[in-house]
């Protein structure tokens, strides 16, 4: 038997209510500790949270202190370049010389943290000629680094991030505190 038209244009109204019958589901909503929450609960925590995208100076990390800004570079740093190591050996490499081993889009990737970590190292005070020695860490590593086998052994050894951050950090303690 052939279909009505109708029926090929229209769906049923049974087919297109939304599920449970249009109603909201009834019931208790229980956490993962089994406590009863009530409705708006899930939402609490988000109320004080918000972006604001018109504000240029906004920090998405927040307003962080010296110490724990330099903290933050040396994490990224180590990151970079020593965070794990070849099993059997004491040879530590990083994420610098995984990806790196893209060729020209890993160096250019692992470049530009670096020179993030530069910008980072001025925004705190970095005079010229750390910034410049930093800088330089930064092209030897790139350049160096984009030799297709010999760059990525060279990306593993000469650990630029940590050198820098490490310089950054020199500097830093020379400075008086304010």
């Amino acid at each position: 038997m052939a279909m009505p038209e109708d029926d090929i244009f229209s769906p049923h109204a049974t087919r297109s209510r939304p599920p449970f019958g249009g109603t909201q589901a009834r019931g208790k909503v229980i956490d993962q500790d089994g406590r009863e929450l009530s409705d708006a609960a899930p939402f609490q925590q988000f109320e004080g949270f918000q972006f604001d995208f018109r504000n240029a100076t906004a920090n998405p990390f927040g307003n962080l202190t010296r110490e724990q800004r330099l903290e933050r570079l040396e994490m990224i740093a180590k990151l970079l370049d020593v965070a794990f190591i070849v099993p059997g050996t004491n040879v530590r490499y990083g994420i610098d010389g995984l990806i790196g081993l893209i060729p020209v889009i890993g160096d250019i990737i692992t470049t530009a943290i670096s020179l993030w970590l530069v910008r980072e190292a001025r925004l705190l005070g970095a005079p010229w000629h750390i910034t410049a020695r930093m800088l330089a860490n930064v092209a030897v590593d790139g350049v160096v680094g984009m030799v297709p086998v010999a760059g990525d052994a060279f990306d593993v050894m000469f650990r630029a991030n940590v050198r820098n951050v490490r310089m950054l950090r020199r500097w830093l303690d020379k400075q008086p505190r304010a």
